[in-house]
């Protein structure tokens, strides 16, 4: 699949639990997010200003999506501190190889900032995601295990040597008609591919 498709299959409500790790601090905390994930066409307004902010032609976009968040952290339950946000992604395919390009952001992971990244769909359909800031530097990998389970690793590393490394599992929120559908719509897309995903393997089990 390419960088849009995997977007598309990321389409719908989500609940999260992520575990980070402050490597620095040698300290890791708990966190949970609700998500929810909409498919931008690149005819949107939203894309096409995106594409403005960046200053890339907008007719090399071949769409994005938006993305809603409401979770909380560990750290923050004592001041009752809530994670909240949206953003834009905007998807610029290479000319030459739709499954790379660059990913155009409205806010980014690490820092909250206007940025352009860059992605690419790995020999196992998961979507990598680099991003250079100015302080510091991001690597993000997005798969699914099942149509209805996504996973999510990422890592953060400051310039002056400190870092911190998350790991998310993220199930859909769906009823029995949606999961039904979505089942079906999974299985012409390449649902083959997505449930050969190794995610056992990956947690030693």
């Amino acid at each position: 699949m390419d960088a849009m498709e995997f977007f598309q299959l990321s389409a719908g409500k989500w609940l999260s639990s992520r575990t980070t790790h402050h490597l620095a601090f040698k300290r890791s905390e708990m966190g949970e997010s609700a998500i929810e994930v909409e498919t931008l066409a690149a005819d949107r307004p939203e894309i096409i200003a995106l594409c403005e902010l960046h200053q890339i032609d907008k007719s090399l976009s071949i769409g994005g999506s938006r993305v809603n968040w409401l979770g909380t952290m560990a750290w923050d339950r004592e001041s009752d501190e809530n994670h909240e946000g949206t953003t834009v992604f905007a998807i610029v395919p290479d000319a030459d190889n739709p499954r790379q390009g660059r990913l155009l952001r409205e806010r980014g992971y690490a820092e909250i900032m206007p940025v352009v990244g860059l992605y690419h769909m790995d020999h196992e359909d998961g979507l990598v995601l680099t991003t250079e800031y100015e302080t510091m530097s991001s690597i993000e990998r997005f798969w699914f295990a099942n149509p209805n389970l996504r996973l999510r690793t990422s890592t953060v590393k400051r310039f002056g040597g400190f870092s911190t490394a998350s790991f998310c599992t993220e199930a859909r929120v769906t009823t029995d008609a949606e999961e039904s559908s979505t089942q079906d719509v999974t299985t012409k897309q390449g649902q083959d591919i997505l449930e050969k995903r190794e995610f056992y393997s990956i947690l030693g089990w």
